[in-house]
């Protein structure tokens, strides 16, 4: 009912930038927070960076200063700009969203996720 589509990532060197965005489309009343998640190979997923429908925004204590988070309300999309990547930025990034759908249903959905390497 509620697709999450992501796309950006690659692959960058250390000190690059990349870029990422997640539209989210289906039966959409309303989205809530908005999200990014990583998982590094053997480790779990974690939170890179959250942002409410407010524009209110928390980050992960390793990418402050280096990852900003945004969204366009309208289209229902957010986006995640990596500045002065490192190698231990190297993950697989997921897009998370809080969607009440068009029956009044609430769950958290996710996106297939996009690989981020970056290279030393």
């Amino acid at each position: 009912q509620v697709q999450l589509v992501e796309s950006g990532g690659g692959s960058v060197q250390a000190g690059g930038s990349l870029g990422l965005s997640c539209a989210a489309s289906g039966r959409i009343f309303s989205i809530n927070d908005m999200g990014w998640y990583r998982q590094a190979p053997g480790k779990q997923r974690e939170l890179v960076a959250r942002i409410t429908s407010g524009g209110r925004t928390n980050y992960a204590d390793s990418v402050k200063g280096r990852f900003t988070i945004s969204r366009d309300n309208a289209k229902n999309t957010v986006y995640l700009q990596m500045n002065s990547l490192k190698p231990e930025d190297t993950a697989v990034y997921y897009c998370n969203a809080a969607v009440t759908t068009t029956v009044f249903a609430r769950s958290a959905y996710w996106g297939q996720g996009t690989q981020v390497t970056v290279s030393s």
